[in-house]
This record gives C-alpha cells, structure tokens and sequence, in this order.
C-alpha cells in the first residue's frame, strides 16, 4: 500500500515538474512582495488608471479605460490614419517578448494582451506629448481641465504593478513620431515626472537597458555626479548590523546643528564640522507610495549594479526621524516641506518605512553614520551637550547660569585679594 502511495506521489511531482516553465531572467515586472504590501497596502493599489495585467479589469478604474480608447481615436484622427492594423501588427511582434516581463502568470489570451499593450502604451505616449505640447490638447480633455488629475496619474504610472515593459512605449513612441518632434522620449517622460519628486534628483539618462516607467525613475533620481556611488552589492551577504545615529532631537542637544542646502540631489547629505547639511524633503500625500515602490524596486531587483541608494536615504531619515518634534526640529530648519500638516503622520511614515527591509551591506551613507557617532562620543562635545542641556535650554536657565558664574568669578577674585593681603 505504501509503495503504491509513494508510486503516485512521483507521478504527481513529475508532472508538476513537467509543466513548471524556468524563471525567466526578463522578468522586471513584479508583484509587491505580501510582506512588504502588509506594512501599508495602499501604497501599492492604484487610484484611478490601471496599466499592464495585475490591476486590469478593476471597475474603480474603468473611467480612465474609455480615455485610452479615446486617445488613440485621436491619434489616428491627427495623423490621417483609417485603422489601427499597422500598431496590432507590431503589438503583436512583441507580445511573447513582453508577457516574460512579467513575474505573475496573467489570464490574457492573446488578443486581450496585445489589445492591453495597445491602448497603455498609446495613452502613456499621447499623454507626455500632450503634457509637453500643449497646442496637441483638446479644449475638453478633463485630464488637463483638472488640476487634480495630472498628480493623480503620476501617482499611478510609478507604481511597480502597474507597468508595461519600456520596449513597448519605445517602439510605440517611435512608430508615431512626426518629423519635426524635437523633443527626445527620455527627456519627455522626466518633465513629465520631476514634479512627483520630493527633491531634486541628478537625471543623467543612462544608457543602460531600462524595463519600466519606475526604474526609469530610479535611474535619473540619482545622488549628483559629483559624488561616486558605492557599489553596495562588492560584498557577498547582508550588512552585519544596521548602521544607526541617534534622532534629530538628540542630535541637536549633542550640538550638531542642521543646515538645508542647494544641491544637485537630495540623496547630496553632508557631515561637515559638525553640521549635517541636508536638502529639502518635500512630502504631501503621494510621497510615501513612490518612496515604497522604489524601495520595492531596490529590494526585488535582479540587477547586481543596481544601488539602493533609495533605501539607504530612508534608513538614514528614519534614524533622524523617531518622533513628531523631530520632524518639528528639520521643518524649522527648512530640511523638511511639511505639506500634509500633522507632524505625527511624517514620523509614522518614517517609522513604518523600514520594515522587514534587508539593507546592502554597506550604506551609501556609511561616512556620514561613522562621523556623527565618532563626533557625538568625543567628551567635550558630550560635556557641551550636558552644559546646553542644563544651563541652555532656557532663558531663565541661562540668566541662574550666568548668575552662578559670575558669583564663582568674584568669590575667585575676592580669594585672590585676600591671599595677596595676607601675604604683605
């Protein structure tokens, strides 16, 4: 009884084995890992456009459907074009190169995909021509009208489920190009884009392969090519410890001062005599879902020259970030644009950020960790923190100091004077 069991369990295990297709290295477009998704799921679900297989068919995002069709009627109208057989053929040449992009297994059949690539890769393309020139805009065109929309639809382009393979906008782009369109694709989507950053990003436009819309992003939103990027992934295994400071509150009373600066990038930040020199953060709402897509695209990534400079940014903030008078103390300082109001919603933001991440084993951040620890635990900047925080944290506290000072100093003197008395 037992042999026959084990004779159909084999049977069972070998047809799964049979039919189980090897990981293709070409897959780029994933889902968000459930461990990751769990922290904060809406930072994943798209609110009002659905692009690619996974958030396809959702009927909250239906209204934006029409408008992809629409776009593409518009396209063909001003080119003079009668029919959209010249784009299905050439969808369709790329239709098996492109469902290997995909880690998830979808339930397209071939019309369904290749109409899918169609319509997204049209709206994408129609949309940053439009954005950019506005005389291709037509008077009714809500997504313009509204001023809402524009940021909306950002929002949703960048988020990691919610793509289709860069190849795809490429190829489309290049098929409805007019003679005399000077702008360059790459070029296009960044100005389209660089509004939905929360600083300013060095774009350099590499010419490596890029896969999707958010890798593009994280690509061009780079650390300023005056600075070398550490190769984080040199090093075989995972950091051995995370590299910590303490928060901007603690830091403050240990006396390193906070300075905003103009850089080139906002991963630019700076440990100099102590000061901690930082570019403005900006965060309203749309701020946190980028940040964790990026991270999702750090994290997940097959790439080995990918850095995680993204990640590496966050763990720093979410050291400097414990509570909502640290956020007070890097508003006030102008290092943080507060656009969503509430102090406290920045810190949970931080706070949350850095769950269940496996950082690289070295930071890109490493010498600024090494010298505000090395500074903090020197004794005489340990001694000036104590004296601030007892005698300096108030004006009162500061007058008693004074006091007692100068009451030390005459008893001295008056000592002094009487030595000298005794003496004669």
């Amino acid at each position: 009884m037992a042999d026959e069991i084990g004779d159909h369990l084999a049977i069972h295990i070998g047809a799964k084995l049979q039919v189980q297709s090897p990981i293709s290295s070409n897959c780029s477009i994933m889902k968000v890992p459930q461990y990751l998704r769990n922290v904060y799921p809406p930072a994943y679900e798209p609110h009002i456009l659905a692009i690619g297989p996974y958030h396809s068919g959702k009927s909250h995002l239906n209204g934006m459907e029409k408008h992809k069709t629409l776009y593409l009627k518009l396209l063909l109208q001003r080119r003079g074009e009668t029919d959209v057989t010249r784009y299905v053929t050439a969808m369709r040449a790329l239709e098996e190169r492109a469902r290997k992009c995909y880690t998830e297994p979808m339930n397209l059949e071939q019309g369904q995909f290749v109409e899918m690539m169609l319509l997204d890769a049209c709206f994408i393309t129609e949309l940053l021509r439009k954005y950019k020139m506005a005389n291709l805009r037509e008077n009714d065109d809500h997504i313009f009208t509204l001023h809402c929309m524009i940021k909306k639809l950002r929002r949703d382009l960048l988020l990691i489920e919610n793509q289709i393979p860069f190849f795809v906008l490429g190829e489309f782009f290049a098929m409805t190009a007019v003679a005399d369109e000077a702008d360059d694709f790459h070029e296009m989507i960044y100005a389209f884009f660089e509004h939905a950053l929360p600083g300013a990003g060095y774009a350099h436009y590499s010419e490596s392969p890029i896969t999707h819309l958010l890798e593009f992003i994280h690509h061009n939103w780079q650390p300023s090519s005056s600075r070398t990027m550490r190769n984080s992934r040199k090093v075989a295994g995972e950091r051995k410890y995370k590299e910590v400071i303490r928060c901007a509150t603690e830091l403050e009373e240990a006396g390193i001062k906070f300075m905003k600066v103009e850089g080139e990038s906002l991963f630019d930040i700076k440990f100099e005599n102590g000061i901690m020199k930082l570019p403005r953060l900006n965060i309203d709402d749309d701020t946190e879902p980028l940040v964790r897509n990026l991270i999702v695209y750090e994290q997940c990534s097959s790439r080995e020259e990918n850095p995680n400079y993204v990640t590496d940014y966050m763990n720093l903030m979410e050291c400097l970030i414990t509570s909502a008078k640290d956020v007070e103390v890097l508003c006030q300082h102008g290092i943080i644009n507060n656009c969503i109001g509430d102090d406290q919603v920045i810190a949970n933001i931080f706070n949350t950020i850095g769950f269940f991440l496996v950082l690289s084993p070295e930071s890109y951040y490493s010498q600024v960790f090494n010298d505000v620890n090395k500074h903090c635990s020197r004794r005489w900047n340990k001694w000036m923190a104590n004296l601030r925080g007892t005698y300096f944290n108030s004006p009162w506290s500061f007058i008693s100091f004074l006091a007692a000072f100068f009451l030390l100093i005459f008893a001295l003197v008056q000592t002094w004077f009487s030595v000298l008395a005794y003496f004669k």
